[in-house]
This record gives C-alpha cells, structure tokens and sequence, in this order.
C-alpha cells in the first residue's frame, strides 16, 4: 500500500503530523537537502521505528532538527563560541554541527557516541513542522537504507509505502544533497561534505580542514563505504564521456555538463545544462533514480570539478560507486 501523502502547506496535515509526532508516529517531511523521515528525538521506540524502516544498521547515528538555534542547548552542549559564529551564519541551512550531546538524548539517536549531529534546517515546511510538533526530530533521510535519497514526496512514498504514517509534500528539495557535517569536538573537521562547502567554512572559521573519509564505526551520518547507492553498478570515468559507450549491454551515462554526440548510450541524464555546481547538486539524486530505473547494465559518471559543492556531488558518487571489499578512494 502507498503512503498517505499530504500538502507540507495545509495547516492541517501540519497539525495532523505534529500530533503524530508528539504520540510516537513517524512523518516524512521536505528540507531544502532531502526529504527526512523524522521521529521524536526524546522517543527511543519512536527513533528505533525509524531505523527498523530504513533497516538502517544502528552504528549509524542521526542528525537531530531543530527550529531554532536557541534550542540547541536541549540536545547538546553548545557553548562553543563557534557554535555561535556558525550558526549566524549558515542556520537555518545545509550544515550540521558535531558536538557533545546532552545526557537526555537517548543513545540510539547517537549510536552509543558522546556526540550528537544537530543543524536547523532552511525549509519553511520542515519549521513549520518542528514548531507543531514542539520538539527537535531525530530525521535521516527518508528511502531504505544505502539507496539514493529522496528529492520529491513521490520518492518517499514509492520507496517506503504506508511503513510511514504521512508524508507530507512540500515539492522537490532545491539544495538535492545532504548537509555538510561538520565536527567541533576538537579542532573543526568536515565528516561529510554536503551543502555548505568546504570553502565557506574555511573562510568563516579562518582555518584549513580536513575532510574525512569513509569508516567502519560511522562518527557522522554518510560516512559508510557505500552509500547513496543505484542498484545498478556505477563506475566513475576519468574524465568526459567518450562518443560512443563501451561495447556490450545497456549503458547510461551520468553527463555533467551536456551529452556526448552518437546513438549509443541506452539513456543520458545531463546534470547541469549551465555548468553550475548548484544545478548538478539539486538534480543528481533524481537523475540518479532514473538511470537506475532504465533497465541498464550499467551506469557510467562524469566527474566534475571538487570545488565548492562538487566535493559533495563527488562524494555521493565515490559512495554510490564502491563495492563491498574496496578500500575507501581518499577525499581531496
């Protein structure tokens, strides 16, 4: 059976879903990066649903939402001065802080760590919902563990049917990757690039950081081997798509910036007509989910430049490309 879907913008479907929220439920809703599948942060049966629905492995700890930054504090200890400084500038956004977490939040929502991922996020429907529901949200994306996330309510419902008890609908999401996740416990380092680039950061913090690679006890969401993943084998080129594809089967191709001349690609999806990096994030996941969907034998990727969000768009693509047994390909 399908998942109920309703308008993000009806204040009753809103209420509907704060009210679900509040009485142990789990709701779909829309971020400006993907959709979420949220569930009371302070509700360890609640947040336990949420893994058992993703069948997502419970070393992989989520990120809380948040209203407001001022109620950062419920969930972690925020006095940081760069807690501050950050969140001025990038909340609400695609950017999650790393901090020490308060005793109240159950250890499921962290996996066990001392720290807890938190960020506000910059959609008017997913504040909305905070509000209503009057407490922060535990919410991973919204899809069945490891496959490409979720970029439209249809996504959701197709992907986890009526195991959600709403989705609501707030149109596609305009960012289309996950949130920069970034670690203040010691010195500042990315865990996962995302939303907010890398670039950004620096210049804000005033320092260099480092970014992260893959792990097997996760610190962050997004740091698995595999992640973000078609069903169908993808591999990265080196560099622009040949004319033709390589013989044998039915090959899609991942194109950056247009496609490449001849007949023989079975499928090409172009990612960004403009050449912008902002325009490949917001498409990539959808884009994916139709190659994906084509009856290919394979998917091959171009890649893109690693400046500003195209270190995310590329990390999404190592991830979506490796095979278990392959050792993590290092970051820049």
């Amino acid at each position: 059976m399908s998942a109920r879907v309703l308008s993000a913008k009806d204040p009753g479907a809103r209420r509907e879903a704060g009210q679900l929220l509040r009485s142990g439920g789990i709701v779909a809703f829309p971020t400006e990066t993907v959709y979420g599948l949220g569930a009371n942060a302070f509700d360890p049966e609640a947040v336990a649903r949420v893994f058992a629905v993703k069948a997502r492995p419970s070393l992989d700890p989520l990120i809380v939402h948040l209203a407001d930054a001022s109620d950062a504090d419920r969930v972690a200890r925020a006095d940081d001065p760069r807690v501050a400084r950050l969140a001025a500038r990038f909340w609400p956004g695609p950017l999650t802080l790393v901090l020490p977490r308060r005793p109240g939040v159950p250890d499921i929502v962290t996996a066990g760590l001392d720290t807890v991922a938190i960020r506000v996020p910059d959609h008017e429907d997913a504040l909305a919902l905070l509000r209503e529901a009057g407490t922060p949200l535990a919410a991973p994306s919204a899809n069945p563990f490891g496959y490409v996330s979720p970029t439209t309510a249809r996504h959701v419902a197709d992907l986890l049917g009526d195991s959600v008890d709403l989705v609501l609908d707030g149109g596609p999401c305009r960012v289309g990757v996950e949130s920069t996740v970034l670690s203040l416990v010691g010195p500042a380092v990315i865990l996962r690039p995302g939303g907010v680039s890398r670039e950004r950061l620096e210049r804000e913090l005033g320092t260099p950081l480092a970014v992260t690679g893959s792990a097997e006890r996760p610190r962050a969401p997004g740091q698995l081997l595999r992640h973000y993943a078609t069903r169908t084998p993808l591999r990265i080129l080196d560099g622009p798509a040949a004319v033709l594809p390589p013989p044998g089967g039915r090959v899609g191709l991942l194109a950056f910036r247009a496609a490449p001349g001849g007949s023989g690609w079975a499928v090409v999806e172009v990612l960004a007509p403009d050449g912008r990096a902002t325009t490949a994030a917001a498409r990539l996941f959808a884009a994916l989910r139709r190659l994906d969907a084509a009856g290919l034998d394979a998917i091959l990727a171009e890649p893109c430049d690693e400046g500003g969000l195209g270190l995310a768009i590329m990390d999404r693509l190592r991830r979506c490309a490796a095979r278990s047994g392959e050792p993590p390909q290092p970051l820049p």
